[in-house]
């Protein structure tokens, strides 16, 4: 048993994360950051969860560009394909389940 308190992590670089569990390759990883991710799109899926602060998640679908604000409680689910990037307003303290190796 271990508990994370992921209210208080803070990683050494934006993005930086602990990782939590890899459960036969789906691996859960608390980042940290207080800078944009780049474009990108995952080797499959991702569930993105929003434990603190706000995030403004853009993504484009079917040629268009769209773009949502995340806070607190939130969860993006990315399916396999969905190019997608992260700008966190201010810092953020995210939960990422995706598979092992994964952008």
């Amino acid at each position: 048993m271990k508990v994370f308190r992921g209210s208080t992590f803070k990683a050494d670089r934006a993005w930086g994360a602990m990782d939590i569990a890899n459960m036969g390759g789906i691996t859960t990883r608390l980042h940290w950051t207080d800078q944009p991710y780049k474009w990108h799109v995952n080797d499959g899926e991702e569930v993105f969860a929003v434990l603190n602060g706000c995030v403004e998640m853009r993504y484009r679908d079917a040629g268009s560009e769209h773009s949502i604000v995340l806070e607190a409680g939130d969860v993006f689910y990315a399916a396999t394909g969905t190019e997608h990037v992260a700008h966190p307003i201010g810092e953020a303290r995210i939960l990422v389940i995706e598979r092992e190796g994964s952008v």
